[in-house]
């Protein structure tokens, strides 16, 4: 603090201006100069450490200044010019000290007191607002002539050991993005290392993404094919994996890989979001149509990629294709008959692993295809699972070389049969590389999914132990009541946090509670518009099911739980909405599809989740309460707090 106060502010400038990566326009260099003369009266009397320009790798931007003294870190937002706080700016000041407590490591267990600065504004707020249990309290809203008494008051607010101001400059940024902002990131050319953990429970995702890349090259030099198998527990970053190697092909401009995903959704909102991103890094000069084609190659949906092959008799342009998702590939029949009904060929006789594997056979060099497989997320009836890719290898392509995730055995992917059987024609191996152990959605608390998958199993004892683990940092509660469910999750979002309701397609006797699943909700306006557009999922209004919210995810998540899975004794009933009343589901694949589809509603949330169990209704056959009772006994039976 002193060597700030004591050096030339057109040094200090002069310091910044070098560091500035991008070209420097005459605005940024004044809104310097202004808040660099507005720091240096407003620290007098202070100590500790002042970091300018502090980068945010997950949000893509940098603080305008963090200063941290004794027990308190102060992240500041100045808006030169401004007389009024505008909502934007007062989210981007919550955003800078929610990223900080998260994502940096020297921030987790401190006071951290935001403020936003508006610097030609009269007016201040009169006291500083009262911490979150986390820490962090509410930005404050002040003047430039305010900030020193702003400061100097927060100050006396804190307790606790002082910070040593250089090693928290030191420390390191350990950012989990969701897979939008990882997306934005890796297109606009940052690497996989700048927008991750690097911790050591999340360092596998840059072991597993460094092994494909080692298997694509050595494919390349040894000029052969080989199928590789990515396996992962929900939210640990397989699409990060995926789409961090269709980058760094890209940036290599050599054996190009692209994108694929059959989650129309997910593809379609990652489109969407590079090309608002392009457009705003651009200026908006281009035409948006003209942004948008140069996006689409390097995210494509599967199905658009597999009707360029029945097209055409020539190998593709990429000789490394990653295919996310890969279990949820349409089986023989569901394929033929497609192609039958919508592409008028009635000789189709694949299903959709074996054609594409024999897409890229067709190279006469080298190939590599990457399949990112999730234990049971198959949602969706004619989804072949993992086992019809190992099928098509064995019966179709035993000169490919297969390397595999160990964890591919695990039950949950259903693959222990067709792998025996592959063993027999082709050549298996084995890379625990490949297998990502740690979920990257869910930061707070990294056995969410682990504890989802005993609440569906019925393992009761290990629900219980992992609730009582997850829920020190990752609040899970549920109610009777959605108007108070709305209340709780709107009172927990702050700054730009995401939230929203979700739902199973089959949830169909939520209509009298104004939640009706039937409601085409477009993913895109859901997941990206903001808090104003009624269509975004801050309304708390239209319920996005399994098939628009698989693969992405939210910060904070309502989960509406209606009659179609229900508890009863100790196990899951399976129903369907016919006519006019509940029937039973009796088919295997369709009961496993339900219940996936509460698997992927139930780990969408990164911070936390309130679940929605109706109350039903006597007079109505349809929601009596005796369909509801049990499953809001079962989940308050486990420890899941009510609200």
């Amino acid at each position: 603090m002193d060597l700030f106060l004591a050096t030339d502010p057109y040094e200090v400038l002069g310091a910044l201006s070098a560091a500035h990566i991008y070209d420097l326009e005459v605005e940024q260099r004044q809104a310097w100069e202004e808040e660099l003369n507005i720091l240096r009266v407003a620290l007098r009397g202070l100590s500790g450490t002042l970091c300018l320009e502090f980068d945010v790798p997950r949000l893509g931007s940098r603080i305008d200044a963090v200063l941290v003294s004794g027990p308190a870190i102060f992240p500041i937002e100045f808006k030169c010019g401004e007389r009024q706080f505008r909502l934007p700016d007062y989210n981007q000041a919550w955003d800078y000290a929610l990223d900080l407590k998260n994502f940096h490591a020297a921030s987790h267990d401190a006071p951290i007191c935001p403020v936003l600065v508006a610097t030609e504004s009269d007016t201040a707020d009169e006291t500083w607002q009262g911490p979150y249990p986390d820490g962090v309290r509410p930005p404050y809203r002040c003047g430039a002539r305010h900030l020193g008494d702003v400061l100097q008051r927060g100050l006396a607010l804190t307790s606790g050991p002082p910070i040593d101001g250089e090693a928290w400059g030191a420390a390191p940024y350990q950012p989990t993005p969701t897979i939008i902002e990882a997306a934005r990131a890796l297109y606009a050319r940052h690497s996989v290392e700048a927008i991750s953990r690097s911790d050591a429970g999340a360092k596998n995702l840059r072991v597993t993404s460094a092994s494909v890349e080692e298997i694509i090259e050595r494919s390349r030099g040894d000029r052969d094919k080989c199928v590789v198998f990515v396996t992962g527990v929900p939210g640990a970053g397989k699409t990060l994996v995926g789409l961090n190697v269709a980058t760094r092909r890209r940036m290599l401009g050599e054996a190009r890989a692209v994108y694929l995903s059959g989650n129309g959704p997910l593809v379609a909102v990652l489109q969407e979001a590079l090309t608002r991103d392009e457009l705003a890094r651009i200026g908006h000069t281009e035409r948006k149509g003209a942004v948008r084609q140069r996006v689409k190659p390097f995210i494509q949906n599967v199905h658009h990629f597999r009707d360029e092959g029945v097209r055409t008799t020539i190998a593709p342009y990429d000789h490394v294709v990653i295919f996310d998702e890969a279990q949820r590939a349409w089986t023989r029949a569901k394929t033929a008959d497609f192609m039958k009904r919508r592409k008028k060929i009635a000789t189709f006789d694949q299903s959709e692993p074996e054609f594409l594997i024999s897409y890229l056979d067709r190279h006469d060099t080298w190939a590599v295809v990457i399949c990112l497989v999730g234990g049971g997320q198959e949602i969706h009836t004619g989804e072949a699972g993992i086992g019809e890719w190992l099928e098509a290898v064995r019966l179709h392509f035993p000169h490919w070389r297969v390397h595999v995730s160990p964890n591919l055995t695990d039950s949950e992917y259903a693959a222990q049969s067709p792998l025996e059987r592959l063993a027999a024609v082709a050549s298996i191996v084995w890379d625990d590389r490949l297998h990502l152990a740690t979920s990257m959605r869910s930061f707070r608390a990294e056995k969410v999914s682990a504890f989802v998958k005993a609440v569906l199993d019925s393992d009761v004892v290990s629900a219980r132990t992992l609730l009582r683990e997850v829920t020190r940092r990752y609040p899970i509660v549920v109610t009777r009541d959605l108007a108070r469910a709305k209340t709780w999750i709107r009172s927990h979002a702050r700054g730009s946090e995401r939230y929203g309701l979700v739902a199973s397609s089959q949830a169909q006797r939520l209509k009298p509670h104004a939640i009706d699943v039937r409601v085409n909700v477009d993913p895109v306006q859901w997941f990206l518009n903001d808090r104003h557009d009624t269509r975004s999922s801050y309304y708390l209004e239209d319920a996005a099911t399994e098939f628009q919210v698989q693969g992405l995810e939210l910060d904070w998540v309502c989960v509406t739980w209606d009659a179609d899975l229900r508890r009863h004794a100790e196990s899951w009933r399976y129903h369907s909405f016919r006519g006019d009343g509940w029937t039973t589901v009796h088919k295997e694949d369709r009961k496993r599809y339900l219940l996936n589809a509460y698997r992927v509603l139930l780990t969408r949330a990164r911070q936390g989740m309130v679940i929605f169990v109706p109350p039903g209704d006597e007079s109505d056959p349809t929601r009596a309460p005796s369909f509801y009772d049990d499953t809001y006994q079962y989940l308050t039976g486990l420890g899941v707090a009510e609200v």
